[in-house]
């Protein structure tokens, strides 16, 4: 499916409050974007199988399945993973941001929010999505990685990835800070379809490892005891 032609950035509100989306719907068309809605997860599976946005806003609280579902079904699926999600809830306790973060959101907006608020956040997730797209480049801390060359190095120095470990970075990359199971880096990285020992993921985050951090530089690969994997400058000793 080619992404829709129109220059304006598309973005797909989920939302079920029909005030809420017609307001969102008003005021992201006056800021210049496209809007394409779902009312409930279902609707938004089957509009994400038909078209290409730039962006969703999910709402957390949806009928027939909920918004971190959806979110889920986003970050399994290959031509959707990478896709910019900001996500909305009432729930403003800390472990729920936590879990939707950890489920593959980029972001995370409590209601009430203010529309200024909203739209910053847009903003941002979509100058953070473009400058990937339209150079192939992604960077964490001291680490650059080329997509179209298959070329990463980290503090100017090449670091030799093989297939599997230079797919596992590029996810950790697109989602930097983030902490994922072992089941969802198997998902997202050798994908739904592929039966492989989670244990797997440990061999291949070593591999990363050896590869990725010189006698001197630190690990940015974080262990996350009974929880998974994270990309991670902050956990990393001074």
């Amino acid at each position: 499916m080619e992404r829709d032609a129109a220059a304006k950035p598309l973005v797909m509100v989920v939302e079920d409050e029909s005030a809420l989306l017609t307001m969102l719907r008003y005021n992201l068309e006056k800021e210049g974007y496209r809007v394409c809605e779902a009312g409930d997860g279902e609707e938004a599976l089957t509009i994400l199988a038909e078209r290409n946005p730039d962006l969703v806003v999910l709402d957390w609280m949806l009928p027939t399945m909920s918004g971190i579902e959806v979110c889920r079904q986003i970050r399994r699926k290959m031509r959707t993973r990478d896709l910019p999600v900001l996500m909305l809830t009432a729930r403003g306790e800390e472990s729920d941001k936590v879990r939707g973060l950890n489920t593959g959101a980029d972001d995370y907006l409590t209601k009430p929010f203010t529309l200024p608020e909203l739209l910053a956040r847009i903003r941002a997730l979509l100058r953070r999505a473009r400058p990937t797209q339209a150079k192939g480049l992604l960077n964490y801390g001291d680490i650059v990685m080329d997509l179209a060359a298959h070329r990463v190095t980290r503090a100017g120095r090449q670091v030799h990835l093989g297939p599997t470990e230079f797919r596992l970075l590029r996810f950790f990359m697109q989602h930097p800070g983030s902490v994922f199971s072992r089941e969802e880096l198997l998902n997202a990285v050798w994908g739904p379809d592929i039966y492989v020992e989670p244990r797997t993921v440990d061999v291949h985050i070593r591999r990363l490892r050896k590869a990725l951090n010189a006698a001197t530089e630190a690990d940015l690969i974080r262990t996350v005891r009974a929880a998974g994997y994270s990309l991670d400058a902050e956990s990393a000793p001074a």
